[in-house]
């Protein structure tokens, strides 16, 4: 079985190109089996509605370790396998912004899935596919907008879509780290 790094992205203002707590949940062989969590000093200011939102302030983050200080630690981890997010879209493009903008060389595409698209693949009847509305549904726990806990709660809904027979591989892209997008496939015909 494939190995997923599922992982969820806290950020300090609205222009998302910087973190303020990254968690992260490894998932192989159909369950979770290691998992991460920091806070990052985002090196720029924080809006009161992120600070409100994420629960996570200025001072709380003064003595974390700044992105680049941290990817040493984590980014092996994070390119070991196929990326996952809830609204990848966002995660990515935070995650891409943030190597971008600290000049981190790492290769230029990476795999990824979003659960938000799984989600609505599985469970088409919910009213949405939110991350709170998808963990209600399915009894698991969460602790909203806490880095760690979406980052697990992300990778238990990987294994729930797993194990309704949803197969991965219908659901992965190719992110361009370098330009913050996901790239376009082309259907030719046969």
């Amino acid at each position: 079985m494939e190995r997923f790094i599922a992982f969820d992205v806290e950020t300090p203002n609205s222009y998302n190109h910087r973190m303020s707590s990254i968690g992260i949940a490894v998932v192989e062989q159909g369950r979770i089996v290691d998992t991460f969590t920091s806070l990052i000093n985002p090196e720029t200011h924080f809006d009161a509605f992120n600070i409100a939102l994420t629960g996570i302030t200025p001072e709380q983050t003064e003595a974390a370790p700044t992105f680049p200080e941290l990817w040493d630690e984590i980014g092996e981890l994070m390119m070991s396998g196929t990326l996952v997010a809830h609204n990848a879209a966002f995660d990515m493009r935070v995650l891409s912004r943030c190597l971008m903008d600290y000049e981190i060389d790492v290769p230029r595409t990476a795999k990824y899935l979003c659960t938000v698209t799984m989600g609505r693949k599985c469970y088409p009847l919910l009213p949405n596919h939110k991350l709170d509305t998808l963990c209600r549904c399915r009894g698991i726990e969460l602790d909203h907008h806490r880095a760690e806990s979406d980052s697990c709660a992300c990778a238990s809904l990987l294994l729930d879509y797993l194990a309704h027979g949803l197969q991965p591989e219908l659901f992965i892209r190719t992110y361009d780290l370098w330009n913050g997008c996901t790239m376009k496939t082309f259907q030719g015909k046969r």
